[in-house]
């Protein structure tokens, strides 16, 4: 089941994509008035249940999507995941004994065709291409022989970052990671069911349809499961939160010379059994 957030007519819902179009499930379950409402109360079965033969209610061409959880209370990133990165980073040391991570703001992403803001701050906004684990569980210190029952769902985010200010201080990466609009997620949540993450899955990254990133999760460093179980041993997990997996070799900031985001570019993230998360760069206006 593919589960949308979006916006029609002035009003914000969510629903399931269909080849015909949307079933608008706000409507259908006033109770839950947003998708993270659906997780918070471990609904998903009633909202796949309501679907169920369910015609469309809106095209999906006429809505503007959001991430499909528009307010997550965590987004927690995981920094240099897949093999090679080191290579890539000219980081002559080990390999990482543990996961790197860090926050990004809900203010930092938009959805899918919305447009990635270029800062007047800088011009080296940068891409990256992750598979993007949604929780549906609570849990803290979660065992990682049932990890993968803990997540809702797999969607796909462009981790965009404007690469000189992730130095601006000495040990954190933060400032870099979190302009307003630099980044985006979606076009829905697929759920866990439709997804057998023991079979690797196919990430690709085009800017202009050339293709950038290209590499499946067979390469991932630390597994799903492993994240889940190392991030929960120090804070608990809620529904809704996200948890961006890293991203393979090929951002722009790797090429010699950098290529940089301009306005104008686009870009898309493609997981075939997810979907094609797609965005156009501009320049912000002030």
């Amino acid at each position: 089941m593919k589960l949308a957030s979006y916006r029609y007519g002035g009003r914000m819902s969510y629903g399931t994509v269909t080849d015909d179009g949307i079933v608008d499930l706000g409507r259908r379950l006033p109770q839950y008035p947003s998708l993270f409402e659906v997780l918070r109360a471990g609904a998903l079965g009633a909202a796949k249940a309501v679907a169920e033969g369910a015609g469309p209610d809106v095209a999906l061409a006429d809505v503007e999507l959001q991430p499909p959880v528009t307010a997550p209370g965590k987004i927690i990133c995981v920094g240099v995941n897949y093999a090679n990165r080191n290579a890539e980073y000219q980081d002559n040391t080990d390999e990482a004994k543990y996961p790197s991570l860090f926050y990004r703001s809900t203010h930092s992403f938009v959805g899918a065709e919305a447009p990635l803001v270029r800062p007047p701050e800088s011009e080296q906004l940068d891409y990256e291409g992750e598979i993007v684990l949604v929780i549906g569980r609570q849990g803290r210190r979660i065992p990682k022989d049932q990890a993968l029952d803990y997540v809702a769902g797999y969607t796909l985010a462009n981790e965009g970052t404007i690469r000189d200010w992730l130095r601006h201080a000495k040990f954190n990466v933060t400032q870099g990671k979190n302009f307003d609009n630099t980044g985006s997620v979606g076009p829905w949540m697929v759920t866990n069911d439709a997804i057998d993450p023991a079979r690797p899955l196919h990430l690709t990254t085009r800017v202009n349809g050339e293709i950038r990133q290209d590499d499946t999760t067979a390469s991932i460093i630390f597994d799903f499961s492993y994240l889940l179980n190392y991030i929960s041993t120090f804070m608990t997990l809620d529904p809704g939160d996200l948890i961006l997996t890293g991203t393979p070799t090929g951002a722009g900031a790797r090429f010699d010379p950098p290529r940089w985001l301009k306005p104008g570019d686009v870009v898309e993230v493609e997981v075939p059994e997810i979907g094609l998360l797609r965005n156009t760069v501009i320049d912000e206006t002030r």
